[in-house]
């Protein structure tokens, strides 16, 4: 069972409803617009709904902020390698996957799974271990992305790198001290994006395998960027590039 809480959380969830939903329950006395959406989402999707006291809401979500809205869940259903690189969103030629290394907070991953969402990527991969899972934490810090973007958890992530390059991928490791500007960079072809931990960054033998290491220029006193606000910023860039032309690969090839 998982839980989601939050409004925008929820409300995505119920109108991306895939029978995985089992029960919705709120706090009585809450209105507003977007309350009312819920509640016509349920009846919709003909949802169980319960109306409980605040206490029993916060000991559901483990006292984290909900809103007074919670759903329980069937647990998250992670997608497959394969389903991931066929789910091409026709807005660019080329197709971009976000791999993610070493993510262990829950609010970075929602945070970057909600760019891959925004950017149109084809999903988010990250590994099963050290790494931070899909919860309802991250459900919340994603905005209701990850009820739309597919995420795969898989075993080996550098064996996932290397299957990805005999699909036809290049592989982009994202390093703030030894990569190439992104923005003097030709970015070209099918792309997998990897995004380190804010303090480890890529692990060495990840980083090994990567086809190119890119940096994002800075002029301040900190040397770092918030890994989510970093991949926005170098996924915009390859997107910008694109946008000028630079789509020429056919997947596989």
């Amino acid at each position: 069972m998982q839980i989601i809480y939050g409004i925008n959380p929820v409300r995505e969830a119920l109108k991306n409803n895939r029978g995985n939903i089992e029960k919705v329950v709120v706090t009585p006395g809450r209105e507003g617009e977007r309350l009312r959406e819920i509640l016509n989402l349920v009846t919709k999707h003909d949802v169980p709904v319960e109306f409980k006291e605040k206490n029993h809401l916060n000991r559901l979500a483990g006292n984290k902020s909900h809103q007074g809205v919670i759903a329980l869940c069937k647990t998250f259903s992670y997608a497959s390698v394969d389903s991931l690189i066929a789910n091409h969103q026709g807005l660019y030629k080329n197709n971009l996957i976000l791999i993610l290394d070493g993510i262990t907070d829950p609010q970075n991953l929602g945070s970057l799974i909600r760019t891959a969402h925004c950017c149109g990527a084809n999903g988010v991969i990250i590994p099963e271990k050290r790494a931070a899972s899909v919860t309802g934490s991250v459900m919340k810090a994603s905005a209701g992305a990850a009820q739309y973007t597919p995420v795969a958890m898989v075993v080996n992530l550098l064996r996932t790198i290397e299957y990805l390059k005999k699909k036809g991928f290049w592989i982009y490791g994202a390093d703030a001290n030894d990569g190439r500007d992104i923005h003097t960079h030709n970015f070209d072809g099918h792309i997998g994006l990897v995004m380190g931990s804010e303090g480890e960054g890529i692990r060495p033998l990840i980083r090994k395998n990567c086809d190119f290491l890119v940096s994002i220029p800075l002029t301040g006193e900190i040397d770092s960027l918030n890994v989510s606000v970093a991949a926005g910023i170098i996924v915009y860039e390859i997107l910008r590039k694109w946008e000028a032309g630079n789509c020429t690969s056919e997947i596989g090839g």
